[in-house]
């Protein structure tokens, strides 16, 4: 199996024979099983508006366009928060960032805390059922003293990639090779999303090559919503409200797809999924055991396979800065959405909208904002704005029990982002220099 939980490295020919080569060694070995091989591909700071598939007018992606072609499309798919360090983890274990401590922000290269070794990772499931296991990309989940941290500690057998935000691609600065350079309507975003693009038609064409594509489940998404702060090089969240940052759906809702020939039949979805449920997901479609852990994720087997309803009915939105005694600060139940605080962000700067700026500061809401998100999915109009009915209070009434009873239950595991930075730990090309990370810059 090749699971890959972030976007590809920066490509040119001699790193894409390199990853071509990496890629192939691990898919034969599973040529022949009865589960399916898994590949979860995951974006960087796309938005929902940046696909042509989503809309998007001058987006050049084929290859993602022909997956959402030939695959099931989701429009109603969330992230677990809006930062990529509390996002990642979530996915990877099925479980809201709160619940492993990757909380508030993100990990710096220097930082001390990481995602706890205690945390069981998809990885470590699948591993633990007899497959491969390998990540190639970005993963923003801890380095740690000697690497304490990083993916080869949580499952993965193989890993190629940076073990921090290393601001290319479609995350900002994006960087495009050769080959794609000023090659897109959209500038250097534009370049950078059609390298992306590239990198997923190569992982197709070798799943082809090798005659495993029908024996393999491929899940694409992001990790949060655009960085608009950048303007035209910070991606699109389309008809969303706000971005990066933020508990308006421009910041957690995302584009997602779901291709599997044979079992997957082709279509759209509005039903509610996360990535929390990715893991209870592949847990059921290979076979494997779950985690003996709370879990915040869905099996979404039978949307998947047989255009089923959803188990999930409830999405919770947590800031990139949560507190207990502020809980969650918006709840979606059903097509309706009740905020119960909003705020701005700094990523989510430039837009006209200034309920998305940092000026824009915590506001708590009594009664709760209320939208309609089938009929009103950019949060323009309030429902509670010409009063209550006896209709939505019984939808407010509803959301409040959701919340209650979730948290009640949900815990807050010490924060890792909290215990503070160590230059030393930062990893360096020359490890005895000093002082760091000044002596650490690579030769070119």
């Amino acid at each position: 199996m090749f699971l890959c939980t972030s976007k590809m490295p920066r490509i040119s020919t001699w790193i894409e024979k390199l990853f071509q080569l990496f890629l192939l060694c691990l898919l034969v070995a599973f040529t022949d099983a009865k589960p399916p091989n898994i590949v979860l591909i995951y974006a960087d700071d796309l938005g929902f508006g940046d696909l042509g598939s989503y809309g998007h007018p001058s987006s050049i992606t084929p290859n993602l366009d022909t997956l959402a072609a030939k695959g099931l499309r989701f429009t109603d798919f969330y992230s677990s928060c809006a930062l990529c360090t509390p996002s990642r983890a979530a996915l990877l274990t099925g479980r809201f960032q709160t619940r492993s401590g990757m909380y508030p922000g993100v990990l710096d290269p220097g930082s001390r805390g990481g995602l706890p070794l205690s945390e069981i990772t998809i990885a470590e499931v699948l591993q633990a059922h007899g497959y491969s296991t390998a990540m190639v990309g970005k993963w923003h989940l801890g380095y740690g003293a000697n690497g304490t941290f990083l993916p080869t500690h949580q499952g993965f057998q193989r890993y190629l990639g940076v073990p921090y935000s290393h601001d290319q691609h479609t995350h900002y600065p994006q960087f495009a090779s050769g080959q794609y350079a000023e090659k897109s309507l959209r500038g250097p975003f534009g370049d950078a999303l059609m390298e992306f693009d590239g990198s997923v038609g190569t992982l197709i064409n070798t799943l082809q090559e090798f005659k495993v594509e029908d024996s393999t489940l491929v899940f694409f998404t992001s990790d949060n919503g655009p960085e608009t702060m950048r303007m035209s090089r910070g991606g699109s969240s389309g008809l969303m409200k706000c971005g990066k940052g933020t508990t308006y759906e421009g910041g957690m809702r995302e584009p997602a797809i779901a291709y599997w020939p044979g079992h997957i039949t082709p279509g759209v979805t509005h039903e509610l999924a996360s990535t929390l449920d990715i893991l209870p997901t592949i847990a059921t479609l290979t076979g494997a055991h779950l985690p003996n852990v709370t879990l915040d994720g869905y099996d979404i087997t039978n949307l998947l396979l047989k255009g089923s309803p959803s188990k999930r009915k409830t999405m919770f939105y947590y800031p990139p800065s949560p507190n207990e005694a502020q809980g969650v600060f918006a709840v979606r139940y059903g097509k309706y959405k009740a905020h119960f605080f909003t705020q701005g962000s700094l990523h989510s700067e430039t837009t006209p909208d200034e309920d998305c700026h940092f000026t824009a500061k915590l506001t708590p809401h009594d009664p709760p904002l209320l939208f309609d998100l089938d009929a009103d999915p950019s949060e323009n109009y309030n429902l509670l704005a010409q009063g209550m009915t006896t209709d939505l209070q019984q939808v407010l009434k509803d959301i409040k029990r959701e919340k209650y009873n979730f948290e009640r239950e949900i815990t807050f595991g010490e924060s890792q982002i909290l215990k503070g930075m160590d230059p030393a730990l930062q990893p360096c090309c020359n490890p005895t220099c000093s002082p760091k990370p000044s002596c650490c810059m690579c030769p070119s």
